[in-house]
């Protein structure tokens, strides 16, 4: 996640020194370095580095994502999941969950799919419960997540036992929901779908105040 960047920080230090050994990310015209501890430093660079680079701080750098997750996780696509269970995750949806993620069992018969830094946020809030409300979640979630990582092809591999939960057999739909994403058999996504009518989004809408 982001993290505050200290004014007295020697940026172009410590840039140089974790340019080599970490991930680097484009988030709007900055450049955010995480190293192996999950902590970063964002700093606005040109996109081309160099050693005559000269370095901006970036000051007052925010939290990632609502929750530990991926802000503005949205969109719905629709992929076959073949044989071997391997399905192809869009590109979008990468960028934001990171080069290896979680997939576990959801709600409502479908997966959610967690990046790292999310997957960590879920399980220290339930690990926070007591034990008479945590053991459930914990069974329900931890017992099945694996850990998954896209091949070239942006494909990864859904476990026999998540796929037989999720009903995937062939035709998917993945989808964005703002600090995670969903994956689900597309005739239960429609069905899903078609049981939502008007009358309750709107009920929904005026609970929250829109």
């Amino acid at each position: 996640m982001f993290v505050n960047c200290p004014e007295n920080a020697k940026i172009e230090q410590n840039i140089r020194l974790l340019y080599r050994k970490s991930s680097i990310f484009a988030q709007k015209g900055a450049f955010m370095i995480k190293n192996n501890s999950e902590k970063a430093i964002a700093i606005q660079v040109p996109q081309r580095y160099n050693k005559r680079t000269k370095w901006r701080k970036v000051v007052n750098c925010t939290t990632k994502g609502p929750r530990g997750g991926n802000s503005g996780v949205r969109g719905e696509f629709q992929h076959n999941i073949d044989a071997k269970g391997r399905l192809f995750i869009p590109a979008k949806f990468r960028e934001s969950l990171g080069s290896a993620f979680v997939v576990t069992k959801g709600l409502d018969g479908c997966l959610f799919v967690y990046s790292l830094p999310a997957w960590n946020v879920l399980e220290e809030k339930i690990n926070r419960l007591p034990m008479s409300q945590s053991r459930d979640l914990q069974r329900f979630f931890c017992s099945s997540a694996a850990d998954c990582a896209p091949d070239a092809q942006g494909r990864v591999v859904i476990p026999q036992n998540l796929r037989q939960y999720a009903g995937l057999t062939k035709e998917t739909t993945i989808i964005g929901v703002s600090g995670r994403v969903e994956i689900w058999d597309t005739q239960r996504w429609n069905q899903y779908n078609g049981a939502l009518t008007p009358e309750a989004i709107a009920q929904a809408m005026e609970q929250l105040g829109f």
